[in-house]
């Protein structure tokens, strides 16, 4: 038994313990601000972007699909993909607004 405790280190567990703290937080925080943060942030903009559609504007969905949108639900739009065909398809399969009609 006495060959195990010898072999144990001695003082300065409190120092390493400090430092390997230090280090979890700033790795911690590199990841908040450079992944976590800017999804969040992205996040919210397609949640504007998706809140703001209204009928008339031209989008393109996620498929590649463009067309203007012709009727909307809380959860569904309709958009009008020419020739009076409309699909209803998802809020969130919209990839982007291409122009409004107020604008």
């Amino acid at each position: 038994m006495n060959l195990l405790f010898a072999m144990a280190p001695q003082g300065g567990g409190e120092g390493s313990m400090v430092s390997t703290l230090i280090m979890f937080g700033a790795i911690f925080a590199i990841f908040y601000f450079m992944i976590i943060r800017p999804q969040q942030k992205k996040a919210k903009e397609r949640e504007a972007l998706l809140a703001s559609v209204k009928k008339g504007d031209k989008i393109i969905t996620a498929s590649g699909i463009h067309g203007t949108v012709a009727g909307l639900d809380d959860v569904t739009v309709l958009v009008d993909v020419g020739n009076n065909t409309k699909i209803k398809m998802e809020r969130t399969a919209i990839g982007q607004v291409v122009s409004n009609k107020d604008k």
